[in-house]
């Protein structure tokens, strides 16, 4: 399915959040503990985005397992940031692994992620998809149910729709167009997320100044809470709020 995982708050640097915990992401990509039946491991690519300053993000994605690429591990070491979207991915079997296939997707200020599966791809996002522009469909970073989710939410964003509307507005739709579909997403701009849990694990950890949303708690360190299924979180480095999501 893949893990991913936001950090907003006081600067960090990369290797704090990605490679040092016990259970980091860099240990999720082949010893995940909580995939809930959505494969295994997740060596089908890898990617980072943050925020160097008051600008768009940077990001860093490739095709291959975290583990094998020597350059992450080293630009994380010296990169410092205040906030990071990453993750690494299970490829749904029939989907292409092509470094255009990993989030983070992007887009402004925007880093977008999906953890999860649409469930009767592709013939149920039809409907859906013919909503978008053309152009939209025809530049896609590749033919995969979480590049087209970010297509519907970028739409959304594009037109004025907030984040967390735009978000939870797309949830519902693919929820009622492909039922038993997951659809845990994450959408940052470097000083909000936003993050739904539809099927799949997610656990959020707070500081007086800092939040993290991550599939997997990356510690056994107290704090960390499981966020139930069906939920919108809406968080800066200091606020979190969270509520249900209307049914589709």
């Amino acid at each position: 399915m893949c893990r991913h995982l936001v950090y907003l708050g006081p600067p960090v640097t990369l290797r704090e959040v990605l490679f040092d915990p016990p259970y980091s992401l860099l240990r999720q990509s082949w010893a995940p503990r909580d995939m809930r039946g959505g494969g295994t491991i997740n060596a089908d690519g890898f990617g980072v985005g943050w925020y160097p300053g008051d600008g768009p993000p940077v990001r860093y994605r490739r095709a291959q397992p975290i583990w094998s690429d020597p350059t992450i591990a080293d630009l994380a070491a010296v990169t410092s940031t205040t906030a990071v979207l990453a993750a690494v991915r299970s490829a749904t079997v029939g989907m292409a692994v092509i470094d255009g296939a990993a989030a983070p997707f992007t887009e402004g200020r925007w880093l977008f992620s999906h953890n999860g599966v649409v469930r009767g791809w592709p013939d149920s996002m039809v409907p859906l998809a013919a909503e978008l522009p053309v152009r939209d469909l025809l530049t896609l970073d590749a033919t995969t149910d979480s590049a087209l989710l970010w297509a519907l939410v970028r739409h959304r964003l594009r037109a004025g729709v907030a984040p967390e509307q735009a978000v939870a507005e797309t949830v519902t739709r693919v929820a009622a167009a492909a039922p038993g579909s997951r659809l845990n997403l994450l959408l940052t701009d470097g000083h909000t997320a936003v993050a739904t849990t539809v099927g799949h694990a997610l656990s959020l950890r707070t500081t007086p100044a800092s939040v993290l949303l991550a599939s997997e708690p990356h510690d056994d360190e107290p704090g960390w809470r499981e966020v139930p299924d069906g939920q919108l979180v809406q968080a800066t480095a200091t606020t979190v709020r969270q509520r249900a999501l209307a049914g589709p």
